[in-house]
């Protein structure tokens, strides 16, 4: 198959990988990709969303896979389906299930999936008086999108309220925090949770979670994740099964009757409280480092699934997943997330020793190439993945490949899958 993937991080870069790695032979293409994925196949550079689809027409591509939530937003997914080409990802209608907090809350309730109580709002006076009715914590969240950084866990109702001053006048997220949501702080264990689905069925992967907070010990500013491990343990045939019947199947059935099918992922961010599973979030995108450790689990064909999804055929495929465990490790720049950092030279060593050969990989993100350099840009810049049969060995092989990656600043956390160590 002929493949175009959009995006440019770690999650592009390890679907591409998985899929580079089957038995058939894919050419693959990247909009705009990185540094690293010209390993896997062709960076275009075609900003335009009607000129890429011109491309597909034009280059017979068979799949385009969508990897971040913004070009999903902003109707990727309409242009190509108006052209009869093939694309996996929600259309832009549905993507507000991620684009707009406000509409994704207001869906939960209207179909009784169970979320945390809240209110929306453009006025301070009515947020106000939900802060206080709450107790502290308080969870404020802009509506828009902000790259994984509009929520805030305030301390105090005090902190609260400056959150939501902040976010209504546009000094800390301008237009996506126009409208506000407050809700309740909900005490438990936080889960990850992907479903591949096309508008009628789905697949439910492993679950998996995510290590948020920049520092070891969960302390430090919020990031886009710097680590994660799946399949958890914290998660049995029960839960799995509450989440399917209370969570997924009304979603679905939900946005069928809103006329608005949907089709692609849906991330469940859940809450595991007193052993109910309560939606935090959705997101209409794998998430990105679950996705990393997600796809090196899969033992059946991952073009298969995307297509099958994208087709509307979910029902004709059984998916198979690995009896192992992965664990990644990101390792970000210097600055990061507080400021960009200045580019930096990677050296990576050769890996001699055959269990790590065998059993890890790295998954690149924010890098480029120049004259067969390698070089971190900034951000998060990779992820060093450990497989194994355990947890503990998978987050040892992990780490082991971290220490052969060299570049000025890096930063990483030592601690990820703690929680089931």
């Amino acid at each position: 198959m002929k493949i175009l993937i959009l995006g440019s991080g770690g999650r592009e870069y390890s679907i591409a990988r998985a899929i580079k790695n089957e038995q058939e032979e894919h050419e693959l293409f990247f909009q705009p990709g990185n540094g690293a994925t010209t390993n896997l196949g062709e960076n275009l550079n075609i900003k335009d969303y009607n000129e890429l689809a011109d491309f597909a027409k034009e280059n017979a591509i068979d799949l385009t896979i969508v990897g971040p939530e913004a070009p999903l937003v902003d109707g990727v997914v309409d242009i190509f389906k108006e052209n009869g080409l093939t694309i996996f990802g929600p259309t832009k209608e549905a993507a507000q299930l991620e684009g707009s907090k406000v509409y994704m809350k207001n869906f939960l309730a209207k179909y009784n999936i169970p979320t945390a109580a809240y209110i929306e709002s453009d006025s301070i006076e009515d947020l106000y008086k939900f802060t206080d009715t709450l107790s502290a914590p308080i969870v404020v969240k802009a509506d828009g999108l902000c790259g994984g950084k509009g929520v805030i866990i305030a301390q105090s109702h005090d902190e609260a309220k400056k959150a939501i001053g902040e976010m209504l006048s546009g000094k800390s997220f301008g237009d996506a925090g126009k409208k506000v949501i407050v809700e309740e702080f909900l005490d438990g264990y936080e889960l990850s949770m992907f479903a591949v689905c096309d508008g009628k069925d789905y697949i439910l992967l492993q679950a998996a979670q995510d290590h948020k907070r920049l520092l070891d010990g969960d302390e430090g500013p919020n990031t886009g994740g710097m680590g994660a491990y799946a399949p958890t343990p914290l998660v049995d045939e029960e839960l799995y099964q509450k989440v399917k019947d209370r969570v997924i199947r009304p979603t679905l059935d939900g946005m069928q009757a809103e006329g608005a099918p949907f089709e692609g992922v849906l991330f469940i961010g859940i809450m595991v409280v007193n052993g109910e599973p309560i939606t935090l979030e959705f997101n209409v995108r794998f998430g990105d480092p679950e996705c990393e450790i997600l796809m090196p689990l899969m033992t059946s064909s991952v073009s298969d699934m995307f297509y099958k999804a994208a087709t509307n055929r979910l029902s004709d495929i059984n998916v198979e997943f690995s009896s192992q465990y992965a664990v990644g490790v990101v390792m970000a720049s210097e600055n990061y997330p507080y400021s960009s950092s200045k580019p930096a030279e990677i050296i990576l060593d050769d890996v001699k020793h055959e269990e790590i050969a065998n059993n890890t990989h790295i998954s690149f993100a924010g890098v480029s190439e120049e004259d067969g350099i390698l070089y971190a840009d900034g951000g998060r810049v990779l992820v060093c993945v450990g497989l194994g049969d355990t947890i503990k060995q998978a987050r040892d092989r992990a780490y082991l490949r971290c220490g052969q990656v060299h570049f000025a600043g890096k930063k990483l956390r030592t601690d990820i899958a703690y929680q089931a160590l």
